[in-house]
Order: structure tokens, then sequence, then C-alpha cells
């Protein structure tokens, strides 16, 4: 008797990536899921996702899923609770919210959230329920800040050349990210470039990851030191006549203020700030000047620094002084959020928004519930929080502050969530989250230019709730201003954002699928003028407010006024010195995301433990052996690991891969006891790969 054959549905992923993969689910007879692979009809994903979302089997049907609600009966952090009922759970969250409203007053509350589901529906109602009842917002800091402020400096807006023109480039320059594993449709596209066109791919990064082990040119570099590269790489092509003269006359501000500035930033002037040598940098300008249809994707990993929106913006000026902007398989591309324009108001409830009402930094959550009065902006302690979509006890930083204020007695705190995190754990109400393929929800790809439908594909088990369902109860219950929004379906509210931004219904984009939104080339190649009001490329960026793409009133506002001018490198990082000889860099690893997929099995046995990487010549230098135990601290704790030797990086970098649990460390110390919350210029952010350590062997 022939097997059945499975059957398929289709759906998005939801995590933080920005590949945002569209997928088809193998249905089996039981009702579960079986292989999850990536649509070979969609042409960005087109059939490749990553192995961690292929193998999502193992993390639905998961033995240690949450899948009732729970109270705590222990002390914090015992881990200690009883199952209790849902409607229990939300009276008793519902009836302690409005006891710290009275007491304390509504900005006592504070919803906080991430992205641990990209879901515009079931990621971003938090803010309606926020608006509501005027709790206080939150201001995002832990990923994009740096980031999009130092390309849309440049650039005026956050988009740029159609992601799949990798493919018809004949060079793709993968900068300060690692797509092998973080966003694995970049190399299927540069990748089908290498062969089909012989196209070169060149990687620029602090370690010889993955990615550049695939790439035919790899330079390492110290950490933080990229607008020194790219400075020195602008010098050469002005000087040896590969600067488009007649491009930077029409499409940028001050060609000429910029040449003479670069004059004194010669590769060898580079080459002893970064790490290179001279020959490497005048290499890569020779092919940047050369080859006009060079495609450069900058990612978010060199951000991450105190001096990351400067260099953003000063690799992205490359391309404006190659002009490569004006070929097909050319130009400078971050992020395409700014091209989906949605109508988001009924999912957030902007209109409800109290524009007195404080915005706390999310990074600074450690300082904030601790009672540090500067980040708390002057306002109450915060004696309540619902959390949903992430888990600062483990990927916040300053985690000894962190933790410090999770554990307090008068801090009621609820977690939504899939897993007993480290976070959960510190709960006084858990509540079980449903996973995506549970619900329904909405995706914008901000590495691509589709909007994708993720519908429901098969029911949850007995007990957890999509996200939608514990804001629009808590509402209820806590005497929430009448609004459409909180008696409305995901699929109602999915529907009503399509409408009500001119692409159509949700009936329409479940025949579909998806929405291809990639503006024309002209435009997506700012050939009718960039994003600021005088159409120029900005080689002198505003650093102060406007240069904010989501700056939201009251967050917090880094040390701009010192921000160079022009691009230059700016001495900003973190400083070693004789206590603390080391840059640390906490890069993703491949089988993780953020906290996510720590809890596999296959995922830990490929990682296999927290280690961090260095150099032989360095660790000879504190005693420490290829797989010894270690210590690696600074002012703000001490962690313990395992020491790797790894050659391929710079002298007095280390590399620790992927946030593990706590509870992974042998003193229960996650890597983010190590990285500072300080916000960074202009405006916020969190330097998660900016920090200066002491390495030494375990005692």
């Amino acid at each position: 008797m022939n097997k059945p054959v499975p059957t398929t549905a289709f759906s998005a992923c939801p995590h933080d990536c920005p590949s945002t993969c569209a997928l088809d689910v193998e249905l089996l007879e039981d009702g579960k899921i079986g292989r999850v692979r990536g649509s070979s009809l969609n042409s960005y994903t087109a059939g490749v996702i990553c192995a961690k979302v292929a193998r999502y089997a193992e993390r639905l049907y998961h033995p240690d899923r949450l899948l009732k609600p729970l109270r705590r009966v222990g002390q914090k952090g015992e881990g200690r609770f009883e199952e209790i009922s849902w409607e229990a759970a939300l009276d008793l969250i519902a009836e302690k919210f409005l006891a710290v409203e009275v007491e304390f007053g509504a900005q006592s509350v504070w919803p906080y959230h991430y992205a641990g589901t990209m879901g515009l529906v079931q990621r971003d109602a938090i803010h309606r329920f926020r608006h509501a009842k005027a709790y206080s917002l939150q201001f995002d800091s832990f990923c994009t800040n740096m980031a999009w402020t130092g390309y849309v400096a440049g650039t005026g807006k956050l988009a740029g050349p159609d992601p799949r023109e990798m493919a018809v480039s004949d060079q793709i320059v993968i900068w300060g990210t690692n797509p092998v594993a973080t966003q694995v449709n970049v190399m299927t596209h540069a990748i089908a470039a290498r062969k089909k066109r012989g196209a070169k791919i060149i990687v620029v990064d602090v370690y010889k990851t993955e990615t550049m082990k695939q790439a035919d040119i790899g330079l390492v570099l110290k950490p933080g030191t990229d607008a020194a590269l790219a400075c020195a790489i602008m010098h050469v092509l002005f000087r040896d006549g590969f600067a488009d003269r007649d491009y930077l006359e029409q499409y940028t501000d001050c060609p000429a203020d910029l040449e003479a500035h670069l004059q004194s930033r010669t590769p060898e002037w580079a080459a002893a700030i970064t790490g290179l040598e001279v020959a490497q940098i005048e290499e890569v300008a020779r092919l940047f000047g050369e080859v006009k249809k060079t495609y450069f994707r900058l990612g978010y990993g060199f951000t991450r620094s105190r001096n990351g929106a400067v260099g953003m913006h000063a690799a992205a000026s490359i391309g404006a002084v190659t002009g490569c902007w004006q070929y097909e398989g050319g130009g400078v591309f971050h992020n395409n959020g700014a091209i989906y324009e949605l109508n988001k108001t009924m999912i957030e409830a902007p209109e409800l928004k109290d524009p007195s009402v404080r915005a706390l930094d999310q990074s600074l959550i450690g300082r904030i519930l601790t009672g540090d009065d500067a980040a708390l902006l002057g306002g109450p302690e915060v004696r309540a929080m619902l959390i949903q979509n992430t888990n600062p006890v483990s990927v916040a930083p300053e985690q000894e502050l962190v933790k410090k204020g999770f554990a307090r007695e008068d801090l009621f705190t609820v977690v939504h969530e899939q897993f007993m995190t480290e976070t959960a754990k510190m709960a006084d109400i858990v509540l079980p989250a449903t996973q995506f393929l549970e619900h329904d929800d909405i995706y914008k790809g901000g590495g691509h230019q589709y909007l994708m439908l993720g519908p429901k594909v098969v029911d949850a088990p007995d007990g957890p709730r999509e996200n939608i369902h514990v804001i629009n109860e808590l509402a209820k219950r806590l005497g929430a201003p009448d609004h459409p929004g909180f008696e409305m379906s995901a699929r109602d509210h999915i529907d009503w954002m399509l409408q009500n931004s001119g692409y159509g219904s949700l009936g329409e984009l479940e025949a579909g699928r998806w929405v291809d939104l990639q503006p024309d080339f002209e435009t997506a190649h700012f050939l009718n003028g960039f994003g600021h009001a005088d159409g120029k490329f900005h080689f002198r960026p505003d650093w102060g407010r406007s240069a904010a793409p989501n700056k939201p009133s009251g967050a917090p506002m880094g040390p701009w006024t010192t921000m160079p001018e022009l691009p230059d490198q700016w001495d900003s990082i973190e400083r070693t010195d004789e206590r603390h000889p080391f840059r640390l860099v906490t890069a993703p690893a491949r089988s993780f995301l953020n906290s996510t997929f720590n809890e596999t099995e296959s995922s830990v046995k490929k990682e296999k433990r927290p280690e961090v990487w260095l150099r032989s010549e360095d660790a000879a230098r504190f005693g420490i052996g290829d797989g010894d135990l270690v210590k690696m601290g600074n002012g703000r704790g001490v962690v313990t690991l395992h020491a790797r030797f790894y050659e391929d990086l710079t002298p007095g970098t280390v590399i620790s891969e992927g946030i593990w649990p706590n509870e992974a460390f042998p003193d229960g110390r996650g890597i983010n006891t190590l990285t500072g919350a300080d916000p960074v210029a202009p405006y916020g952010g969190a330097a998660f790969h900016d920090t200066a350590v002491w390495v030494r062997p375990a005692e």
C-alpha cells in the first residue's frame, strides 16, 4: 500500500531576520507539521531557508513548551510555579495593574516587547494597549538605531536597490554581516551571480566568518574601524580617477569638500587603525572603482558599536563616490523598511497616545528597574510589566542590573512566552503563547520587498493563546477606552490594514501569498533624487534629531554634536587599557537567533557550548590553553566559559558567538553581563559589539 503524500500549507518566517522567508510547510496526516522548506515560487527566498527553521517541528513540539498559565509560588527566580486557569490569571493581572495605577500612576506600568515575532499584528498590538492605558512607552534601541540612522543620514530614506539585483551584479560587497548564519538568501543571490557572471564576493568583517570563507576576498579588520577603511577606499577612488565626478556633481551635496577632507585619509593611515595591510585596501578600492556593477550589502553587525552610525554612513558613501547606484546590479542596500507605507492605526491606535507619557529605553531596563532616576526620565518607578516577544534577562545589556531589577518583590511581572526563559523564571505570572504556525499574521521583509501573509496552519495545543488575545482581554478588564481594535481578530486587523493601505484585501493576499512592493528602478536607485529635501546624497549629514528615522518623543540623545562633519573614523569606541586588553564582539551564532532556538536539541548540539575565541598568541600572554575554562570580565561583571583558539581575527579581538541561556555558563551569568547599555550617538542604541574585557584562566 502506498504511503499517503503529505499536503503543504504556506506561511512566512516570523523571526528577527531580514530574510523573512516565504515558507512551504509540510502537513502530516496526524495534523502535525513535518519539514519546513523555502518557497521556490518566491523570487527572493528562491527555495532556500536556514536549517534551524527547516527543523521547526522540533521547536513546535518541544516537550518543554509552556502549555498552561502559571503563578509563582516560590522566590523570584527559583522556578516554582503552580498552574492556574486563564480566567484567574487575567483577573489577577488586571487586579495588580489597577492597584499599581491607583497608587503610583499609569506610567508605573511598562509594557515591554521586541522582535521575538516580526508579525505586524501579534508584535505591535501591545502599542494599542499602552496608548489606551497611558502606560509608559518604549524606546526601541536593541537593534536598528545606529544602522538606520547612518544609512538614512546619507540617502534620506530607508530603502535601496532591489536585493534580487545581487544575482545580476558583477561584484557583491558583504560588509559587517554574516549571512551564512543570519540571512542565508543574501548568499543565494550572491553565489548565483558568481556562477552565472563570474562575480566576485568581497566580505568585510572582524573575524573570518562562514560567509568570509566563501568569499573571493576577505578583509578582517579591528572592531569599530570600518569608517577608517571606507575613508581610505574613497581616498583611493578620488586619487586614482575612479570617482564618478558627473554623478557626484548631480547627486551629492559636497563632493569637493569630501575630496579635500579625504586627502589625509590614506591607505597607510587606515592600515594603522584597522590592522589591514595597505595592499589589501588598495586592491579593494581599485576593484570598487573598476567594477561599476558593484552591489554593497551593508549589515547591522558593524554598526553595533559606539561609532556605528558613523561607520554605516561612511560605508554607504563609497557607492556615491563610484556612482554604482546608476547600474542594475549596483548600489548600496541596507534595509527596505520605508517602501511599505502601511496604515497600522487600527493595530497601534496612535490617536490614543498621550505625548506627555515618557518613552523608556529598552536597553536601559537594568537601570530602570533598579531605580536610576536618569533612566526613569524623572518619572515614577516601574512597578508592573507585561513582557511579550523578548527575553531581557538574557538579551539585554548590563545583565547584573537586569537580574537585580527583576528580583524586586515590589515588581509585578507578567511574561507571555513559549518556553520557560530566564525572564519567565523571574515572573509572577507566566502565560503560554502560540507559535507562528498557530496564529494569523502578516510580515514585511526588511531585506527584500515582499509583504507576506503568514496564516494559521495548525491548531495550537490546549492552553497557549496568541498575543492579541492577551492584549484584548486585559484591555477589557482594565477598563481601557473603547477602541474597535480590541474587538478585532488578527485576520480582521490584516484585512483592515491592507484595505486602508491600498493593497487590496485579505482574500486577495491569501490567494497570492505576498505582494511585491519593490519600487521601479529609477526610484529604488534614487535616480530621481535621494530622500533628502535637496534630492542629494549627503556626505555632510545632519547628526541632530532629524537624522533619526524613528525617534519617539522623550527618547535619549547621545553626544551627536561631537560626531564628525564628514565621513571619518570617530574614536568613540570603548577603549582597551592595561586592565582590559581585549575588545569583545558578541556575534550571532548560526543555529540560534538571539535567544530563540537555544532550547532546541539540534541547535545546542551544533553550537556545543559557550566559548570565547581568541588568537593563540594572545592566549599565551595570559597562560590560557585551547579548550581551557576561563573567566572574562570588566566593570559590569564576570562570565565563565571555555577558550577556543581562532587565528583569523586581529590581535586583541575576541569573539563569543550566540546568546546562550544563562544556565549554560558554569557560573550562571550570560554574555550580556559584559555589554554596556549607555546610549550611543546620535540618539540611543546599545553597542553590543563594542566591549572592552580581560580574559584569564579560571581559578
